[in-house]
Parts: structure tokens; C-alpha cells; sequence
């Protein structure tokens, strides 16, 4: 059974697939907090701003299957016009909470036959299952990380307990820092200029800004 908070199409409004016509699908539940703001305090994850409770938010639900749950994805895909022209490859980010909870081989294996490559947005302390196609992860805090290695490490700064230098080393294609969200749709002017300066003196890592956030779409 999987457990689906929303699933909506948009475009990738971060790192390095942003601007990319994608399929959100964030699941329900974290290991990291319960999405209760009475847990906020002491959850091993303080400043998620994400709503990931329950089924009830846009095209959520509950999907007994693999193949239901990938139907219900592929019909949020727009269909692709144009004759000859090339068509866009379907894009699917898996999201949450923490996606790893839910997200198995079966379902990566379904949307690979409905023509989705496969994208996951995960905190990094769980192991991946087989087949994704593009694997982002964002460390929380000094929890501890297992994956080690991927496409993208995207990390919120600034975190005291989780300063870029702790993860430079670790097998990468692309290392992104994000400005922390101090409120909602306002990434903190501050923030933003002390995010800039730390990757102009380490060139290792791009900025990332929330595009979504500024061009006002989800």
C-alpha cells in the first residue's frame, strides 16, 4: 500500500534539473519528524516548511499497487503533440517527508515500463532501491547519511550541525547549497548573500534558489 500526500504536475524548481516539466508524487511520513508542530522542538529534523501528512492534499490517496499508483502518475503527464518533434522524456520526483519510506523496486520498475525516468528527493539515511534514474539527497542535520553517492547533493544552508566541508567528499556529480527558508515564499536576504559568498569561495558548490518559490508556481 502506498500512502500519497499530493501529486501534481509542475516544474523541478531546484538544483540541477530545475525548470524541468515534472510530476511531484510526495508520500506520506518522515523518519525525521512527524509533521507535528508539537514535534518540531525535538525532531531530528527542525525546519522542514512541508506539509506530509495524510492522503488528503491533491491527487492524493491511498494505492493498493505498483500499477495503480503509476497510472494515477501517468495520467497527470500532459499529452505530448508535435508530429515528428522530439517529445519530452516523462520526469516523475519522488518527494515526501522521506520518499525512501514507501518507494520500492516494484514501482520503479512500473513507471520505467509506463516511460517515466525516476527521480527521488530523499534525506539520505535510508537506502535506495534499484533503478532510479536521477538520486538527490539533501542531508538533515548530523543525522547519519548511507547514501554516499549520487546524481545531486543538495544541502539547506546554513546548519551548524552540517557544514558543506563535512560532505565535499563524498561521491557526487553536482553539489548544491540552498538558502534556509526563514518564512514562507521569502528566502531571508541575509541568508541568500551568506549562501552566495560561501560558494563563490567554494566553487565546488552552485547556489540553488527555490525558482518555484520566486516565479510563483508550486
Amino acid at each position: 500500500m502506498y500512502q500519497v500526500k499530493e501529486a501534481f504536475y509542475t516544474l523541478q524548481g531546484e538544483g540541477a534539473q530545475a525548470g524541468r516539466a515534472s510530476v511531484f508524487c510526495r508520500f506520506s511520513g518522515c523518519n525525521l519528524w512527524s509533521g507535528r508542530e508539537v514535534d518540531r522542538a525535538t525532531a531530528k529534523c527542525t525546519f522542514c516548511d512541508t506539509d506530509f501528512i495524510g492522503t488528503n492534499g491533491i491527487n492524493g490517496g491511498k494505492f493498493a499497487t505498483a500499477e495503480a499508483l503509476a497510472e494515477h502518475i501517468a495520467a497527470l503527464w500532459p499529452t505530448q503533440s508535435g508530429g515528428d518533434k522530439p517529445k519530452a522524456t516523462p520526469y516523475v520526483v519522488f518527494t515526501g517527508g522521506e520518499p525512501l519510506l514507501q518507494l520500492d523496486a516494484a514501482l520503479i520498475a512500473t513507471l520505467h515500463r509506463h516511460g517515466f525516468e525516476v527521480a527521488v528527493e530523499t534525506n539520505g539515511t535510508l537506502a535506495p532501491p534499484p533503478g532510479i534514474d536521477w538520486l538527490c539527497v539533501s542531508p538533515k542535520g548530523n543525522n547519519p547519511l548511507v547514501v554516499t553517492h549520487g546524481d545531486e547533493l543538495k544541502l539547506v544552508y546554513p546548519q551548524a550541525d552540517a557544514p558543506p566541508e563535512q560532505f565535499s567528499s563524498l561521491d557526487f556529480h553536482h553539489f548544491f547549497l540552498q538558502p534556509m527558508d526563514l518564512a514562507p515564499l521569502h528566502q531571508d536576504k541575509t541568508t541568500v548573500a551568506e549562501t552566495t559568498a560561501y560558494c563563490m569561495a567554494n566553487p565546488q558548490w552552485r547556489l540553488s534558489l527555490q525558482m518555484h518559490k520566486l516565479a510563483g508556481f508550486d
